[in-house]
């Protein structure tokens, strides 16, 4: 089960490795409409597909890599790039599962997610930058910032 998952998550990680698709991009967050987008509180909630969208792709997934409907709940359908930096949010090119746990899970991501969106509105890091970087080597965008602070004041998004 956990092989089948590995081949998956390898198959996409090759997808990550090559240069960002604009599919997987929401044409509406560019560097001129941050404040209106990304970095306008409560974002990403008007973005968000519907979990009856989600829940079918996840399944969709799940079959694909030959896991069991069983095991959903140990998966997030992960945003490649993420909605906080402006990910597609139904482009099927920027979604695929990313188990919960483990040093490669959404648990980790999600905290590099929320730090990038902070230190693109804030100023202190590009748009395209956050983006690439998270696109390319997620686990070194994380290794890179962890110790970043994020100037708050500045920001006050998601």
């Amino acid at each position: 089960m956990i092989g089948r998952w590995l081949v998956a998550y390898a198959a996409a990680v090759a997808i990550a490795a090559m240069a960002q698709p604009v599919e997987a991009l929401n044409p509406d967050v560019r560097l001129e409409t941050i404040k209106e987008t990304i970095c306008l509180k409560g974002y990403t909630k008007t973005v968000r597909p519907s979990t009856t969208y989600t829940n079918g792709i996840k399944r969709r997934l799940l079959r694909e890599a030959g896991l069991p409907a069983q095991d959903a709940a140990l998966y997030e359908l992960d945003h490649i790039i993420p909605l906080a930096v402006g990910g597609h949010p139904r482009s099927l090119v920027n979604l695929m599962l990313q188990p919960w746990e483990g040093e490669d899970g959404a648990k980790r991501k999600d905290k590099l997610e929320v730090k990038l969106q902070c230190l693109v509105c804030s100023g202190q890091l590009d748009l395209q930058t956050a983006r690439k970087e998270i696109f390319e080597d997620w686990r070194g965008a994380a290794k890179r910032h962890q110790h970043k602070r994020c100037g708050r004041r500045n920001y006050e998004g998601d």
